[in-house]
C-alpha cells in the first residue's frame, strides 16, 4: 500500500507540467499546446510548444540545418519540416550547396589573388632592374612555366630576406671583441663590471614590425635602383648598378641600424629610478610649477 501511494504520488510529480523556458504552469494557461522533446524526467521534461520555438530560433538563428540539442540532457531535438514543392526543393538544394562551396571559392579567390599580384610584381621587379627593354626580352626568351613558377618567388624571397636581422648577430660580435680594438671600444665603449644587461627587444613582437618589414621587402628594388643611378651612375650596365646600389644601401642602414642599436642599449644600460620625492618636496615642486 505504501509503495503504490509513493509511485502515485511520483506520477503525479512527473505528470506536472512547468515549462522549463517561461515557468508557467497548466493553470496558467490551459490551451497552450505541451510537448516532451527530449529525455529529461520530472517537471523539466515538460515545455511549451511555442517556447521551444522561440528557443529554438534563438539558437539556429536563422539557419534552419543547425542541430540543436536539449540544455540539461543534450539530447537533439527531431525538429520536423513540411516538405517541400518540386521546384522549392531544387532551390533549397541549390542554396545548400552555394553555402557549402562560397568558403572554398573565397579562399581560392584571395589565393589567386595573392599569386597574380606577385606575378605582376616580379615582372615589373624584372623590368627594373634589368631595364625596361632587357627585363622584356629575357622574359619574352624565358619559358612561361619558369615565369610563372619564377616571378611570384621574388616577392617571397625579398621577404624573406627582409627577416634576417644580420645587423643583431654583428652587434653581438662587437660587443663581445670591441675591447680589443680601440676604435670599435670608442663606438661601443665596455660597459663596467656590475652593470645590469638589459633586455633584448623581441622582434615582430606586434603588428607594426610586420607591416614595416613587408613594405621594406617590396620596395627595396626601388631603393636599390635609384641608388645605383646615384652613386654608380658611371656604369652602364643597369643590372650592375642595381646590385651595387642594393649593397652600399644595406650596408649604410646596416651600419647605422647597428649604430643606433648600441646607443639605445646603453641608454637602457646606464638608465636610473630615482627616490620618491618626500612629502615637502613632492609640495614646493607641485607651488614651484603652479607659479
Amino acid at each position: 500500500m505504501t509503495e503504490a501511494s509513493s509511485f502515485r504520488r511520483a506520477s503525479s510529480v512527473d505528470d506536472r507540467r512547468t515549462c522549463w523556458v517561461c515557468f508557467a504552469t497548466e493553470e496558467d494557461d490551459r490551451s497552450a499546446p505541451w510537448t516532451r522533446p527530449c529525455r529529461c524526467r520530472g517537471t523539466t521534461k515538460w515545455v511549451h510548444q511555442s517556447c521551444l520555438q522561440r528557443w529554438i530560433d534563438e539558437k539556429q538563428k536563422g539557419n534552419s540545418t543547425t542541430k540543436v540539442a536539449c540544455p540539461q540532457c543534450n539530447t537533439e531535438y527531431l525538429i520536423v519540416y513540411p516538405k517541400l514543392g518540386s521546384f522549392v526543393y531544387i532551390l533549397d538544394t541549390v542554396d545548400k550547396i552555394i553555402y557549402k562551396v562560397c568558403p572554398f571559392a573565397a579562399a581560392g579567390i584571395v589565393v589567386g589573388s595573392i599569386y597574380w599580384t606577385a606575378v605582376t610584381y616580379g615582372a615589373v621587379t624584372v623590368m627594373q632592374v634589368l631595364g625596361h627593354k632587357e627585363g622584356l626580352d629575357v622574359m619574352e626568351r624565358a619559358d612561361p612555366l619558369f615565369l610563372l613558377i619564377g616571378l611570384p618567388t621574388i616577392p617571397v624571397m625579398l621577404i624573406l630576406g627582409k627577416m634576417i636581422r644580420w645587423e643583431d648577430y654583428i652587434l653581438k660580435l662587437w660587443r663581445k671583441h670591441s675591447t680589443k680594438i680601440p676604435f670599435l671600444s670608442y663606438i661601443f665603449p665596455d660597459l663596467a663590471p656590475g652593470f645590469r644587461v638589459p633586455a633584448e627587444p623581441v622582434p615582430m613582437n606586434d603588428p607594426i614590425s610586420a607591416t614595416r618589414i613587408l613594405c621594406g621587402a617590396l620596395i627595396f628594388p626601388t631603393i636599390a635602383t635609384i641608388c645605383g643611378k646615384l652613386m654608380f651612375g658611371s656604369l652602364n650596365s643597369n643590372l650592375q648598378r642595381t646590385i651595387l646600389g642594393g649593397i652600399a644601401f644595406v650596408t649604410i642602414k646596416g651600419a647605422m641600424k647597428i649604430y643606433y642599436k648600441q646607443q639605445q642599449y646603453l641608454r637602457q644600460v646606464h638608465r636610473k629610478i630615482q627616490d620618491f620625492p618626500e612629502e615637502e618636496q613632492a609640495t614646493q615642486a607641485t607651488g614651484t610649477q603652479t607659479s
